[in-house]
This record gives C-alpha cells, structure tokens and sequence, in this order.
C-alpha cells in the first residue's frame, strides 16, 4: 500500500499520464520513477472507482486515497462455534489423526466455522498456554521418556545403622503423561535393566521407542545420529521389540517429558517421603507406589483430566503386549579364544570348537549359564561355574586326538597291562620294589592310583 501523502502527486502524475497522454503502462513507470507493477495497481484501482482525467474539482488527497483504498467491510457479528481445544489436542495424539482432518470434521459440525489458517492459529495459541513440556504432539503408545531424579532417598541398615542412598527412577509415557517409579541401590547396568522392566510391566504394554538419557549403562558412545548402545542394553530392546533413541547431549527439550516427570516425582513423592525413616529397599517402594496412584489419579490442572484417564484412552490400546517370556539378564563379553579352545569368563575357563582357536566370539553369561557365539551362531553352552582357576570342557569340542588321550584312565592302563603280561603290570610278582600288595613304589610315597590324571589341556 503507498504512503498516504508522499505518493499521492504521482497517483496523480501517473493519471494524467495514462488517461491524458496517453502513455504506455511501462512509459509511465519510466516517467515517474516508479516500478511497472505499481502502474498497474494505481490504473486499476483508479478504473475500479470510476476515477479518469481529468480527476473531480475539489477531490482532496485523503477523499482521493479513500476511493482508490476503501476499507474493508466490517465483519459480521455472528457468533462463530469455538472448537473444543482440549478434545482437539486429545485427539491429535492418536495415530493418523491431523489438525486438519480434525478441521474438517470441525466444519462438518459448523459449517459457518473458522477457516483453516484461523482454525490452525487458534489451536497454537492455546497449546501456547500449556506448559513447554507439553507442546510436543507425542503419539499414543509412541515414546517412554526414562531417567533418574536427581534426589536420592536415605535407607538405614537396621543392624549397622549404615546409611545408603537410594536412587529413584522415573518413566513417563508421550501422550498421556502417566508415570512410573521406584528406587534401587545404584544406576548401574542391572538395576537400569530392571527398573525398566518393571516400567513396562505397570504400563502393561511396550511403546515403539525408549528415550533414554545418555547414561553410561545403556549408551557406551553418546552419538546424535549413531548412538553405542551396551550390548545388554541392545539385547533388551530385541526381547522387548523396542527401538532406543537416546536424546541428545545438552538438549533436554528432547526428554522434556521425563525431566517435567522427575520434578513431579520429586515434588509430589519424595518431598512427602522427607520426614520418613527407611530401614529397607522393599519399604521405601512400597510408599513410593502408595503415592504414585495418587499422583497419576489426580486431575491435571490444564487438561483437566487425571493421567490415568488419559493413559487409558490414549496409551494403552495403542501400546504393544508384552512378551510372553520375561528378559533374562545376561552380561555379554567379547573374547578371543585361546589355543586350547578355552574362553575365559570370570576367571574361569569354558570349552568351544577347537576350530575356533584363536578367532572373537561374544559371551553371554547369564545367572544361571554361559553361553558363547560365533557369527551369531551359538557354538557352545555351559552351566555357569564360580570356581576361579578351574576349566568347563565338553568332550564334543576337543579334537579326536585329544579325546582318544582322554580315555587312557589310571584303570584302563593297569587292564592294557595285563593283558602284555607280567613284565608290564605294575602289580607284577617279583618286579623290583614293588610294594606288598604287589605295586611298585612311587617318589613321596604316591601310589598309582592316587595320580591324578588330567587332560593335555
């Protein structure tokens, strides 16, 4: 739109130009110093208005600007239906739905309703006056933010009076917000495992991704686009069919929820836990579920909804069953084997192939086993032993020399013995200091069958 006063003389000048002198659009422009385009608007708004040269005795500049420039008609007072924000934004949620599909159904209902840029700004200036944590659209059943507070909770050894911290994990679902809690001794590797079985099994579903922060239990390398996950860790998201997307480093807008999820916890639970005496883990779980019930039933203040109304509509029917067997914790190592077809694991030695000598496989040992793989092939499994220093041998993975070396027993000699005769056997009468019983005398007083025989490897 041109200035009102200080372009008025050319609106004139380009007029007289074009109506009087009859001067093309472009020589016009050259005239008077001014774009084409600009030519062109002023002829037609001045045809529009019925506007020709000469102009009207007594048109002023401003009567001229306002029939060149009329204002728009004012708009009409009816009442136009507003959306409701707060289904609007439950509904988003949900997968496949889009604030435009949402729009035309909204006109469905009112057809004399807001257009789609009015529609689309007024939802963002009501997600505006949510909390930052909240303005991420999450899908149902999508993410699970996890991390740790960063209060611990004191628990007393009721026989040494020892005092140990007790740190407290905190997993929050996308949509609905619905959190879960509890307390172990420690972040590391087992306890971050368990915490987040435990999480899914009170969500009683698997999402599609676990946020995690970049802890160093389950992120080995923090990477923006190739994050190292521990191999404990890797294994547990393929039980679980679950991706794992660490947020980023320094970025904690990208587990907003989590961190609004830590602060509730520690605002709503521990803070009510700070006067108590804890004498046992179990204890202090206990009353943390107590008041965790309490947190998830109580209306939010905004959406006006409890997390567990919104965790039953939103996130748990999109929410996957769990698996039908629970995650066995297992450790996984890398090792080389040796030249006597050995792995170690603990300090104690377990058999594969002997074909494997020398070549990287990965151990997983679990409580109970310990299992080896080549090429994500299993090669090899063995009850878990914790005797230091001792070796796990199979037979099958010897080769056939050494399992024929095996079979030569302290028995089986003396039987190979008698069978060649007299001079050979140990028990034979008349052999040089051989013993009353008829066996031959050993250095330190040994007999042969006190030897113990052991395989070349």
């Amino acid at each position: 739109m041109p200035q009102e006063r200080l372009s008025m003389h050319k609106i004139r000048e380009v007029l007289r130009l074009k109506f009087d002198c009859g001067l093309s659009h472009r020589a016009a422009a050259h005239s008077c110093a001014i774009s084409h385009s600009t030519v062109v608007e002023y002829i037609h708004r001045a045809q529009a208005a019925h506007l020709g040269w000469p102009l009207p005795d007594g048109l002023s500049d401003e009567e001229l600007f306002r029939r060149l420039y009329p204002l728009p008609p004012r708009p009409t007072t009816r009442p136009i239906p507003l959306p409701d924000w707060l289904s609007i934004r439950t509904e988003l949620a949900r997968k496949g739905v889009t604030l435009r599909l949402l729009w035309v159904e909204y006109r469905e209902q009112c057809p004399d309703g807001y257009a789609y840029s009015q529609f689309c700004e007024l939802y963002r200036r009501f997600a505006k006056r949510l909390s930052p944590s909240m303005r991420f659209n999450h899908q149902a059943g999508e993410k699970m933010f996890v991390d740790y507070a960063g209060a611990t909770v004191p628990i007393i050894d009721p026989q040494s009076g020892e005092i140990r911290q007790a740190q407290v994990f905190v997993a929050v679902l996308g949509a609905s917000s619905y959190t879960y809690a509890d307390a172990t001794w420690s972040q590391g590797l087992p306890d971050f495992i368990g915490s987040q079985q435990r999480a899914l099994a009170y969500f009683h579903g698997v999402p599609e991704i676990i946020v995690p922060d970049n802890l160093r239990p389950g992120v080995r390398r923090a990477n923006r686009y190739e994050p190292d996950l521990n191999p404990t860790y890797l294994h547990f998201a393929q039980h679980y069919s679950v991706a794992v997307i660490p947020a980023r480093v320094r970025k904690p807008k990208d587990k907003a929820k989590v961190e609004a999820g830590v602060l509730l916890v520690e605002r709503w639970i521990l803070a009510r836990l700070r006067h108590r005496r804890f004498f046992s883990l179990a204890e202090l779980n206990a009353e943390i579920r107590r008041l965790l019930e309490d947190l998830n039933t109580r209306p939010m203040r905004l959406l006006r909804q409890s997390r567990r109304e919104r965790f039953e509509a939103l996130d748990r029917p999109a929410l996957k069953p769990l698996p039908d067997s629970p995650y066995a914790f297992a450790v996984y190592k890398n090792a080389i084997v040796n030249i006597d077809y050995h792995v170690a694991f603990e300090n104690h030695f377990y058999s594969v192939p002997y074909a494997l000598s020398r070549r990287q496989v990965e151990i997983r040992a679990t409580e109970q086993t310990v299992e080896v793989y080549y090429q994500c092939l299993r090669v090899a499994s063995h009850l878990r032993s914790r005797t230091p220093g001792r070796f796990s041998t199979l037979p099958e993975h010897m080769p056939e020399a050494h399992r024929r070396h095996l079979e030569w027993t302290p028995e089986r000699l003396i039987n190979w013995a008698e069978k060649v005769g007299p001079p050979v056997h140990p028990r034979g009468p008349g052999r040089p200091g051989a013993s009353a019983a008829g066996l031959p005398h050993l250095p330190g007083g040994h007999e042969p069958e006190q030897i113990l025989w052991r395989p070349a490897c």
